[in-house]
């Protein structure tokens, strides 16, 4: 939403046995090299790591070129602002396909506190080819709405951002917000309209309202009266859950 400061998660690369939600930004930090020259002692190291590999993957060890990756690409609702990250609905999400389907689902949190659906298409398509995602979860516009940014360019951004995931064989789940009534009825029903467009017109996966049950419950809302408390967390996993079940298939 607003544009806040917060830390990033991190991502420890010892827990190979179990996928965990990763931050983007992260990830260049536990990419391993493998691309300088390999002497006799690189040789070694690398055909006793292959053997492990080889052996986890045999065991049932969760096995990241295998695995379904989903891209969360949203604002501090997914980044997880206020509350400790690990808490937030994106990590649970990985936490509960992990307990379904274990070692088959890799989450890439891509998420940037304040980002807008501009800063989101700016961002998509380095994305789209350093990651390959099979599925691409778009939770972006609430700050569009928040900075009475026109709906239609709302609209035309998400439509962008689809169509690049599309063209990089991902399915795309599309998670619509609302605005608070002060901004005004035109301005307000165009906002909520330009989501539900987008997602007719490129026949997508789409939750109407992502936050139905948490906005306007004050106890499950942080003190600026915008960002959901921990306790608002598991309803938000909730509300997307049964259309990210069903992009999975």
């Amino acid at each position: 939403m607003p544009a806040d400061r917060r830390n990033k998660p991190t991502t420890n690369p010892q827990q190979a046995k179990r996928p965990r939600a990763v931050n983007e930004e992260s990830m260049s930090s536990v990419t391993p090299d493998l691309t300088h020259t390999i002497t006799p002692n690189h040789a070694l190291k690398r055909w006793i790591l292959l053997t492990i590999i080889g052996v986890g993957v045999g065991l049932g060890v969760h096995n990241p070129a295998q695995a379904k990756s989903i891209l969360v690409m949203g604002d501090s609702l997914s980044a997880g602002y206020g509350i400790d990250p690990q808490q937030g609905w994106v990590h649970r999400l990985q936490s509960r396909l992990d307990q379904s389907q274990p070692g088959q689902h890799q989450v890439i949190n891509a998420s940037v506190s304040g980002e807008t659906s501009s800063g989101g298409l700016a961002r998509l398509p380095k994305l789209l080819t350093t990651y390959r995602p099979d599925v691409v979860i778009l939770e972006l516009g609430g700050n569009d709405g928040l900075r009475g940014q026109p709906p239609a360019i709302l609209q035309s951004n998400l439509t962008r951002m689809v169509s690049l995931s599309q063209a990089s064989k991902a399915k795309v789940l599309l998670l619509g917000m609302r605005i608070p009534p002060s901004y005004g009825t035109a301005y307000s029903t165009a906002f909520v309209e330009s989501f539900k467009v987008v997602a007719n017109q490129q026949k997508i996966a789409f939750v109407p309202f992502f936050l139905d049950g948490v906005a306007g419950h004050a106890e499950l809302i942080q003190a600026d009266g915008i960002h959901p408390k921990v306790s608002g967390q598991q309803r938000m996993l909730d509300n997307a859950y049964p259309a990210i079940q069903k992009v999975l298939k």
